[in-house]
């Protein structure tokens, strides 16, 4: 089963919005008084603090982890969030692209992946260059193939893979300090594509475990190194 890096990168640019919260005062009341509540932005903005300190589950490109456990920093995560939510708000409103087609985009750490189907090499280059542009997208790695995109049944089947490598890796125990949370992975096609930050050891791990699920036929490292 083949491993491949993946290489081509390029830079990129997004434009932030300032956020900005409300105080809400209460009055006391002489007689019995029904249960304080907090008001609605105010507690949206305790929501927002829990998660920024890691007490809520991060979810990023199909992986799930909390925020304490990730090698990324928290303002990475959030930027890594923003950035893949406003990258397919961009994706989708070409009709052709979002309909006809089927492309998935995963950020993690600055590194954008495109991967999938479409029908043209025109098309591939138009789905580049819908997300081009972010600020805090450092690579890019287009992955698209120009090809008839498969249907839902394969969709699904890719789905599948995902699901039973992420439970593969959960046998790796003997490595200090891996934690297979912190492997993003991405199927299209029967193709696995890994994303994270991770010891070149722990790759070579997470790549030999990948490429012997069932149904897997090539994995490809979208991957950056800590050694």
């Amino acid at each position: 089963m083949p491993v491949t890096d993946a290489r081509q990168f390029r830079s990129l640019s997004l434009h932030r919005k300032p956020s900005s919260d409300l105080f809400s005062d209460s009055r006391e009341k002489t007689m019995s008084r029904p249960p304080y509540r907090l008001p609605l932005r105010l507690a949206a903005l305790i929501a927002s603090m829990a998660l920024l300190s890691g007490c809520v589950a991060a979810v990023v490109g199909g992986t799930a982890a909390g925020v304490g456990h990730d090698r990324r920093s928290w303002t990475t995560v959030i930027s890594d969030r923003n950035i893949q939510a406003t990258a397919y708000d961009n994706f989708n409103k070409d009709k052709e692209l979002a309909l006809k087609n089927n492309v998935s985009i995963v950020v993690y750490n600055g590194v954008m992946l495109l991967a999938g189907e479409v029908r043209s090499e025109e098309l591939k280059q138009r789905a580049e260059q819908r997300v081009a542009g972010y600020e805090g997208v450092r690579r890019l790695v287009n992955e698209i193939e120009v090809r008839e995109p498969e249907g839902f049944l394969s969709q699904r089947r890719d789905n599948t893979i995902t699901a039973h490598v992420k439970t593969a890796l959960l046998d790796i125990v003997n490595l200090p300090d891996f934690d297979p949370t912190r492997v993003n992975i991405t199927t299209v096609h029967r193709t696995v594509y890994l994303m994270g930050l991770l010891t070149r050891e722990e790759a070579d791990r997470v790549a030999e475990v990948a490429r012997n699920v069932a149904s897997v036929e090539k994995v490809v490292r979208v991957l950056e190194y800590q050694d």
